[in-house]
């Protein structure tokens, strides 16, 4: 399977998950003023062209203090690429009579349609209505037809109506994440360690990888339109999810502690945004500037207010944990009955026995799932001051995830050490004793035992990536440079040590690595660090969805290929060859340990009958 069919073969799943247009378009809702100056400002704009009727509807609301006869030059600028200006005379054309000369004062084009001449339809290629998220942009010179000189200047973003970010690729994501989890708990229970942990390492990569995604959307910089909507498919695993419940309940806790909720969302129904501008009416009647980019752009592409990022993404954690944890007790119930009635088996008799152990590994589970957008959001807030208690929350929260996993992390190294002391051998502590394998093995598992402590680089490696994204927002080259100095030092750290259980899991990991390096490298060309034309930064974009699109896809076929096999076959773990590490042994002795045990016991009751003779 090449590079190339990976590629189309997502495509084609975003086909299928769009929703289906086949009308032809491009519009722009969007207007932004490219030029200091006063003489012209906009409250609303809409401008949409179906070219199979040939129509331009449009509608226009602002204020010109321009006056007599002017011009305009257009330039289109697709992908970076200047295509040559037109210039247009108001005086000259029928359908624009009403513009000349200009009068000062206020603009009020409810709506208006202008009849195009196929002439014009013809210089717009066909791929213009069929790429997804078209970077293109038209700007507007207005001159005085007097003086020749320019009066202001305006530009709309254009688009078509086609964008890969789509909500059935999170949902897919999401949901073949979750069934990997789940399978290779099931797996688990089975018996099957080697399948288990083959699993959960080839599902902890696909999040880590979908996380990474949503972090690099997270930056400052100016993305071109596919990476936007591409890395916003993956905000989910940073917890920003719109649900409006969460939305009141966070603007309600913010105005109790004494804070100002935003209402950018609200002023969307009567002004134009651009993704990275907005221009809105101040109390004066004057126009005024609000930037709206990285964690805040990412939370008005999911309609989110900026002020309700933070709770919404403790809120979201908060309620998938508590869902977790409600599932472990039923099961615990549901064991207990069964345990009752004698239909239980020994793996879910531990369960049963062990579930605080259990339910403690699960907690840390979710932790590590969700130390990065925990992090990012905490940390974040200390720069906002939604409101004082919320930082007093953030402070908390920050603490205590930071605590457990650093505790976590030296148990293990500590458990290392004295496996290595005592049996001159890492792995036996760490998967002999099923009370550490259970509370902490979903940190260390999916490691070679000699590199356990990895995980340990791992926090630190999340932890500050963590730092430039959420404290560098208004330094947006120092984020993107940071980001490619750290994810440089990981590539090379996980080529030379190898800290993964074999090869193959190796080999997943270290490509990972390598592509957010490559993507660190792409966004600092879309910092305009190095004054690149515009046609560079284009391609890189096409570039980043590309490759990104390619290895998220590989990934999910690797989990739904490892989840199936493990589920229905009946010896998953000859599908891998056996650790190195040898820890399969210490976990089998353990398990053959505890069935002994049980033979003891029943003997000692004089219930041998019950046990069956093994020949």
């Amino acid at each position: 399977m090449n590079l190339l069919s990976l590629v189309l073969g997502f495509l084609a799943l975003l086909r299928l998950l769009s929703p289906a247009s086949a009308t032809r378009l491009i519009e722009s809702n969007a207007l932004d003023i490219c030029q200091d100056s006063s003489n012209f400002t906009a409250t609303y704009f809409n401008v949409l062209f179906t070219p199979d009727n040939r129509t331009l509807v449009f509608s226009f609301d602002g204020v010109a203090s321009i006056s007599g006869k002017v011009t305009a030059d257009l330039i289109l600028y697709v992908y970076g690429y200047a295509i040559p200006q037109r210039t247009l005379d108001p005086c000259k054309s029928a359908d624009m009579k009403g513009f000349c000369p200009m009068n000062a004062g206020p603009i009020d084009v409810p709506t208006a349609s202008i009849q195009v001449g196929e002439d014009v339809i013809k210089q717009i290629p066909g791929i213009a209505y069929t790429v997804p998220d078209l970077d293109a942009t038209v700007r507007i010179y207005v001159n005085s037809s007097a003086t020749g000189q320019s009066i202001t200047c305006v530009e709309a973003r254009l688009s078509n109506d086609k964008t890969v970010y789509q909500a059935g690729v999170g949902w897919t994501t999401a949901i073949i994440s979750g069934l990997g989890l789940a399978a290779s708990a099931f797996t688990s229970t089975q018996g099957h360690s080697n399948a288990a942990a083959h699993l959960a390492g080839n599902t902890l990569a696909l999040f880590s990888f979908v996380q990474a995604q949503a972090m690099f959307g997270m930056l400052a910089v100016h993305l071109p339109p596919i990476v936007q909507s591409w890395t916003q498919n993956f905000q989910w695993s940073m917890g920003v999810i719109r649900v409006g419940a969460v939305q009141k309940i966070g603007t309600w806790y913010q105005r109790a502690t004494g804070g100002t909720p935003s209402t950018l969302l609200v002023e969307l129904s009567t002004t134009s945004v651009n993704v990275l501008r907005k221009r809105k009416r101040g109390v004066s009647g004057n126009p005024t500037n609000v930037i709206v980019r990285g964690i805040k752009r990412v939370g008005l592409k999911a309609a989110i207010e900026d002020t309700n990022l933070f709770l919404t993404s403790i809120i979201i954690f908060t309620f998938f944990a508590m869902v977790i944890m409600i599932i472990l007790l039923l099961m615990k119930v549901v064991c207990a009955v069964l345990a009752k009635r004698g239909r239980t088996g020994p793996a879910w008799g531990y369960f049963l026995a062990e579930w605080d152990v259990v339910a403690r590994g699960v907690l840390y589970r979710l932790v590590f799932i969700g130390f990065a957008p925990l992090s990012i959001f905490c940390l974040w807030e200390f720069t906002q001051h939604d409101s004082s208690a919320e930082i007093v929350v953030a402070a908390l929260i920050l603490a205590s995830i930071m605590g457990a996993l650093l505790w976590a992390a030296v148990k293990i190294i500590l458990l290392m050490r004295k496996s290595t002391a005592m049996h001159r051998n890492p792995a036996y502590v760490l998967y002999s004793d099923t009370t550490c394998l259970n509370r902490w093995g979903f940190l260390y598992v999916q490691y070679r035992a000699t590199a356990a402590c990895f995980v340990l680089v791992m926090i630190g490696y999340l932890f500050v990536k963590a730092l430039f994204i959420s404290l560098g927002q208004s330094v947006p080259i120092v984020q993107t440079v940071a980001l490619l100095v750290i994810e440089g030092l990981m590539l090379i750290g996980v080529s030379v040590i190898r800290p993964w259980m074999d090869k193959r899991t190796n080999t997943y990991n270290i490509a990972i690595a390598a592509v957010n390096f490559l993507n660190a490298f792409f966004l600092l060309f879309f910092s305009g660090v190095f004054d690149q034309p515009g046609i560079v930064s284009g391609v890189m974009g096409v570039c980043f969805f590309v490759v990104n699109a390619a290895l998220t896809l590989l990934l999910m076929l690797l989990v739904i290929y490892a989840s199936v096999m493990a589920v229905i076959s009946k010896s998953p773990d000859t599908h891998y060859k056996p650790m190195q590490d040898d820890r399969g042994s210490f976990i089998q002795s353990k398990v053959r340990l505890g069935t002994e045990l049980d033979e003891l016991g029943a003997a000692a009751r004089g219930d041998m009958t019950e046990i069956p003779m093994k020949s």
